[in-house]
Formats: structure tokens, C-alpha cells, sequence
């Protein structure tokens, strides 16, 4: 019983080193997925890792390349270090029926001379006669809804600038409708004064003429 087990357990690590040899570069993530927004170009993070003590060169290709721009597309890994990719989706007019995207890749690498750069690689090592051993791995694209984004700084400064604006301004028209209430309490009160005058001057000439009269 713990022979089979054992026997089971080298088999399925066998089958697994088996599959990570059967490429050289190590793709991360799987699936590129690109938040849809009609209009405007979406750019996606592919990481390109070589585990491995060689030189690897590499080339990636879509089944749509009219819709993809993909930066860089071929060059060369140094031993035991990454490189990012950036794909950019072009500017869609309309969202794809049901969000569903079938658009794929392909990525293609083999082993570079040592001290191989991105001059000394042609599109022709890649072909399956060029002599090289080319091993390749697909990845695709998925459409995704865009993330409800929170105001951005820009924003929330324009909105506080904007009500520190308008507190500046009612600062302004209270002031100022203070002052005119002042004004016309003034008048008010010189009107009242005038008045209380006028009278008291009407009172003195009826007082006297009274007078006169007896």
C-alpha cells in the first residue's frame, strides 16, 4: 500500500516537472484582464519571468494585432530575472456582445546565445525550422466591468476650492447687507427724529395761537 502511494506521488511530481519544462518563461497573469471603458486606450501588466540560467529571447503575437499594441514584443531575458509587458487595448467604439472577449496570445521563447540583447533577435528564430527549439504558452484577454473609482484628488481640490469660493462670496453679500441694514436704520431713525420735530414744532404754534385767541 505505501509503495503504491509512493509510486503515485513520483509519478504526478514527474508529470509536473515535466510541464514546467515544457516552456521556458514563466507568464504571469494567466489572463489579462482589462477593464472596459468605450473610447479610450486600456493598458494591462504581463510579467515575463526566467527561472532559468540561460539567455532566454522571447516573441509575443495576437490573433488581433490591429487591436493590440504590445510593448515590448520580443527581446531578451537575463538569466533568473523578469520583465513586464504592457498591452494596450485599442479604443473601442462598442462593448463586445456579453462582454465576452475571445482574443488570445501567444507566447513564444527559446535559448539566446550568452550575452544575447534585443539587436541580436529576429522574427525568424522564432519559425519552427530556425534550428532553435521554440517553445511556446497561450494567455488571453478577458473584458472586465471598470471599478466604480472614488473622486480623484483633483476633483475633491476643485470642489473644495470651489466651496471655499462660494463661502467667500456669501462672506461678502452678508457683510455687505449688514451694512446696508445699518444705513437704513440710520435714515430711519433721522426720519423718526425729523418727525418727532415737525411735530413738536406743530404742537408750539397750536399752544400759541391759543393764546392768542384768548
Amino acid at each position: 500500500m505505501g509503495e503504491t502511494i509512493s509510486a503515485a506521488a513520483s509519478s504526478s511530481a514527474s508529470k509536473l516537472k515535466n510541464q514546467e519544462d515544457s516552456f521556458y518563461l514563466h507568464i504571469h497573469p494567466q489572463e489579462l484582464h482589462f477593464p472596459l471603458e468605450l473610447k479610450k486606450n486600456i493598458s494591462c501588466c504581463l510579467q515575463l519571468s526566467n527561472k532559468s540560467d540561460n539567455y532566454l529571447a522571447f516573441k509575443v503575437k495576437t490573433t488581433i494585432p490591429e487591436k493590440y499594441c504590445v510593448r515590448p514584443n520580443i527581446g531578451v531575458l537575463l538569466p533568473m530575472s523578469t520583465c513586464d509587458i504592457i498591452v494596450t487595448m485599442q479604443a473601442l467604439e462598442e462593448a463586445p456582445p456579453d462582454m465576452q472577449c475571445k482574443d488570445k496570445f501567444l507566447l513564444q521563447s527559446i535559448v539566446a546565445r550568452p550575452g544575447a540583447t534585443t539587436k541580436d533577435i529576429t522574427s525568424d528564430m522564432f519559425y519552427k525550422d530556425s534550428g532553435y527549439e521554440v517553445k511556446e504558452s497561450k494567455f488571453r484577454a478577458v473584458c472586465v466591468a471598470p471599478p466604480s473609482n472614488p473622486p480623484s484628488p483633483v476633483q475633491v481640490s476643485g470642489s473644495l476650492d470651489q466651496a471655499k469660493d462660494q463661502i467667500s462670496e456669501l462672506t461678502e453679500e452678508r457683510d455687505y447687507l449688514k451694512k446696508e441694514n445699518k444705513r437704513l436704520q440710520e435714515a430711519l431713525a433721522k426720519v423718526q427724529s425729523s418727525n418727532l420735530t415737525e411735530r413738536d414744532d406743530v404742537i408750539e404754534k397750536n399752544e400759541n395761537l391759543e393764546q392768542e385767541l384768548v
